[in-house]
């Protein structure tokens, strides 16, 4: 297996014309030092894209071309043009750099390649177009709340409001789009715990990155060829619970982990937390309803499980400037049947 190449992540320079969709350094957060990353070998095709910190998600197809996500959208990159059968060995050396295989059989496969990129692609026919390559670029940097009031995020006062969360051990639901930061300010939230705590996290794709002396990383694994040897987040958050966790954290609720984690938080496991995908806070309570259901309750008991684990409920989104901010803060609630309801109020400014 050929080598890692090393890549100087830096702020991308200020463009010559003011019209050009990516922003500059200063539009983004505050300017900070070189960083200096091992990128897996067969990343090299898109290392002169790797040199820009702000890149986060990167999308490559024979018909579009190369598009890239620095924040505020995806946006075509020029000078990329590959024929079909390129993008197709392309696709094969990534999936197999992450110990998998894709072929006409397999035609959907994602993996994680090391420190955390995330890489999916799709063949035809399942994709129509051609084959899609759609790969995630972790964050390395690890902003704290600090960080992250400085980027807009959110003001003083919401600092303040999030800093006495934590310090008060709430059990927090951060909840937003894809893209809309919920990983940012989960591990913002999870760093501003004590030095003292033990916080273990548990991810599907271990994308956390918390400023913390005493983090303990748990990633799920998919089975291998033959079907073999798969640890999903339901059995991870049992396995974290027997290891003495100050602070449990789940990356990103998807399916009946939610049992497993509402239970946790309901047996004096204070300061955990968890992410959820939902477009706006009035969604929150349906997205949990559906999950809840993969986790054989019906609407009332995830309604009781939830009030009882949760104190706060977070919700973030990226405006259409690229900008990503708390919008909401809720609380969970029953209604007057029962079922869950979000209780929600703007977010100081």
């Amino acid at each position: 297996m050929a080598a890692p190449f090393v890549v100087t992540r830096r702020d991308s320079p200020a463009p010559a014309d003011s019209s050009s969709p990516v922003r500059s350094a200063d539009q983004r957060a505050p300017a900070a030092p070189d960083q200096v990353v091992a990128v897996p070998a067969v990343m090299r095709p898109f290392e002169r894209v790797l040199r820009d910190r702000a890149v986060t998600d990167l999308f490559l197809s024979a018909s579009r071309g190369l598009h890239v996500d620095r924040g505020d959208g995806a946006h075509p990159e020029p000078g990329w043009s590959l024929a079909e059968d390129e993008v197709r060995d392309l696709a094969t050396a990534l999936i197999g750099a992450g110990d998998r295989h894709i072929d006409d059989a397999h035609p959907c496969v994602d993996v994680r390649l090391a420190d955390g990129i995330r890489v999916h692609a799709v063949l035809p026919p399942v994709a129509s177009a051609g084959t899609e390559i759609s790969i995630r670029i972790p964050r390395v940097s690890r902003p704290g709340l600090g960080e992250l009031e400085r980027s807009g995020m959110f003001g003083a006062e919401g600092r303040a409001r999030l800093t006495e969360v934590v310090a008060e051990r709430r059990n927090v639901l951060v909840t937003g789009a894809a893209g809309a930061g919920k990983t940012t300010l989960l591990a913002a939230l999870l760093s501003a715990a004590s030095p003292l705590e033990r916080i273990v996290t548990v991810e599907d794709v271990a994308e956390l990155r918390v400023d913390h002396p005493h983090h303990v990383r748990l990633e799920a694994r998919q089975a291998n060829l033959e079907g073999a040897g798969a640890v999903d987040l339901s059995r991870l958050v049992r396995e974290a619970l027997r290891m003495r966790p100050d602070r449990l954290a789940v990356g990103e609720v998807r399916g009946a982990e939610l049992r497993d984690l509402l239970g946790a938080l309901n047996t004096g496991h204070d300061g955990g937390a968890g992410t959820v995908h939902a477009n706006g806070i009035e969604e929150v309570a349906a997205r949990l309803e559906a999950l809840g259901a993969l986790a054989g309750w019906d609407d009332r008991t995830l309604a009781r499980q939830t009030v009882s684990a949760l104190h706060v409920v977070i919700h973030v989104a990226r405006r259409a400037d690229g900008r990503r901010v708390v919008a909401s803060i809720g609380s969970p609630r029953l209604d007057g049947s029962g079922r869950l309801r979000i209780e929600g109020a703007s977010w100081p400014s």
